[in-house]
């Protein structure tokens, strides 16, 4: 037994950041670590195989810290390597421990905020060419038409902190334009990318009254409160000490510098080279 046995939250990059943000206020007490793969960044364009590979190799990683809970705090993630891991991967690594993603949990009360049952995904392009969300909505909310906007621009905006200049304004209005015209009753729309919460007053700004704009680090941090409550024989292994613990297989200074922006606050990182 690991006399630390943290939580475990991985991304690709930096989005994540907000996800963890909002998991530690709703539950500060307990251990967390945190990745993110940057030097492998950004997941959102690579194949199915080499998403599963990489998400594999960090869950492993995590499993070795003594995490018996990790949370995939990335949608690329989530749609192209969850299910496989929980499935194919588990087993062998360790029965007893826990992966969940940020897919489901939204997907699950999405239906709370449609009307007009029209709701809008903004994503990675990985994350629209998975069909994930479309997949998982449809399970629970069969009677809501899905429609998906890949914003490959939106990332890259964001982690070189242009997101909130002038510049960014054409490639979130053509986004936005793009989605709506699609169906003209869309009253959701979905930031279904771990990053896309920094634009959202620069989104709101573009949008016509009367649609509703859901971030999903809220929605995930109140699913995992709700999950160890469902779940004591993983809740007690989770340590509380209070720690927190932030790794970045790319340049530390980097990570820092960037975290900054989504964590609210600067952090200290190690280096993982995998």
């Amino acid at each position: 037994m690991h006399a630390s046995q943290p939580i475990g939250i991985f991304d690709s990059g930096y989005g994540g950041l907000t996800v963890m943000k909002e998991i530690l206020g709703k539950m500060p007490q307990y251990d967390y670590v945190y990745l993110g793969d940057n030097a492998r960044a950004p997941y959102g364009n690579r194949s199915f195989e080499t998403v599963y590979r990489y998400t594999l190799q960090c869950v492993e990683w995590f499993f070795e810290q003594g995490c018996p809970l990790v949370i995939l705090a990335c949608n690329t993630a989530s749609a192209k390597a969850l299910r496989t891991i929980q499935q194919n991967d588990l087993q062998r690594l360790n029965p007893n421990n826990r992966v969940l993603g940020v897919i489901r949990p939204t997907t699950e009360i999405i239906g709370q905020f449609t009307n007009t049952n029209k709701v809008g995904i903004l994503a990675t392009t990985g994350t629209v060419q998975s069909g994930s969300y479309t997949i998982e909505i449809e399970k629970f909310y069969p009677e809501i038409e899905v429609f998906q906007e890949a914003c490959p621009i939106w990332v890259p905006l964001i982690e070189n902190n242009e997101h909130n200049s002038p510049g960014a304004d054409y490639f979130v209005q053509k986004h936005l334009q793009n989605i709506l015209a699609r169906k003209e009753d869309i009253d959701v729309l979905l930031l279904a990318c771990t990053h896309y919460p920094l634009l959202l007053n620069k989104i709101q700004q573009f949008l016509p009254t009367g649609i509703t704009v859901i971030s999903q680090g809220e929605i995930v941090a109140q699913s995992l409160v709700d999950y160890l409550q469902r779940h004591p024989e993983i809740e007690q292994r989770c340590s509380r000490q209070g720690t927190r613990a932030f790794y970045t297989t790319d340049s530390t200074e980097d990570f820092d510098n960037h975290a900054s922006i989504f964590f609210g606050e600067r952090l200290q990182s190690r280096h993982l080279a995998l």
